[in-house]
């Protein structure tokens, strides 16, 4: 049972990461109707540069700004680059926009294992702390960077949420994710919208990025595809574009992870999510809470 206990506390914190970034994900899919596949490969890259910034300075406060300004750059570089295909080809088509993500993720993964620390994992065990525990009974631990991960997801969240429903920025984008059309003939600058999409999900990609840090210790170039393919199963699992579906199934993703982890040996909980994933599709296509597209 304390074996129980410790891997469902370790997949919550696991869990509220994965919500992050399914959120990113969902968010881009529905204001800026991309398919941004490789959305965690940029997590990850920003995961490298945070590494350099502290590799640098010794600071966390460093790798932190590293870690949210290369997120929010790259996702602004890659703006343009998904607006041109989507005006070359006269309509908005996200598979071809997943095309494109997919090859933006091999790039930014091929240069993480050729030119940053001879491709092997760069380590955050310097982080002060991070893996102490705080709370400790038997097999039954809470360390500082659980208890950090989980909150600092919980206020990113309350945080975009509130901004989704209380601001007129949040009622743009609800108004494009609905009736894209319909927001353009209602005078919504779709294209502004979407670069704001942009910047705030590079934002939520860059705290995504010290809170993996935190909670992993290290990160690897192939890191960003494992994540691409689990953050794509939970969004089609939930229902493609739900917001709140995505962060329930994220969090139930972490815990389901974490307790295979704890009493099965080898890596069975990476298939979890493609398991379920094929048994959702086959009986529920648009998802257990229903696609918003």
């Amino acid at each position: 049972m304390e074996v129980l206990i410790a891997q469902i506390i370790n997949g919550i914190s696991l869990g509220s990461v994965y919500a992050l970034l399914v959120t990113g994900f969902n968010l881009l899919l529905l204001v800026a109707m991309i398919i941004h596949f490789s959305f965690p490969v940029v997590v990850v890259f920003s995961m490298y540069m945070a590494w350099i910034a502290m590799q640098i300075t010794g600071s966390i406060i460093a790798g932190t700004a590293a870690a949210i300004v290369s997120a929010i750059i790259i996702n602004m570089i890659s703006a343009p680059i998904f607006q041109h295909v989507m005006g070359k080809r006269g309509s908005v088509d996200i598979n071809a926009t997943m095309v494109v993500s997919m090859g933006m993720g091999m790039l930014i993964t091929e240069f993480c294992s050729h030119s940053i620390n001879k491709g092997f994992p760069v380590s955050f065990l310097r982080i002060s702390g991070a893996g102490e525990p705080i709370w400790q009974y038997g097999l039954i631990s809470v360390s500082y960077g659980q208890v950090l991960t989980l909150a600092a997801a919980l206020i990113a969240v309350a945080v975009l949420f509130r901004i989704l429903y209380s601001t007129k920025s949040g009622r743009a984008f609800r108004a494009i994710a609905e009736n894209p059309d319909g927001a353009k003939l209602a005078g919504i600058p779709v294209i502004k919208t979407a670069l704001q999409s942009y910047m705030l999900t590079g934002l939520l990609g860059g705290i995504s990025a010290m809170l993996m840090a935190l909670l992993l210790g290290s990160a690897s170039p192939d890191l960003g595809d494992l994540l691409s393919h689990k953050v794509l199963g939970v969004s089609i699992i939930a229902g493609m574009g739900n917001l709140t579906g995505g962060l329930v199934i994220a969090l139930l993703l972490g815990i389901v992870e974490a307790i295979i982890q704890g009493f099965f040996s080898g890596s069975w909980s990476n298939a979890v999510v493609f398991v379920i994933m094929l048994a959702v599709v086959l009986v529920k296509p648009r998802g257990i809470f229903g696609a918003k597209l």
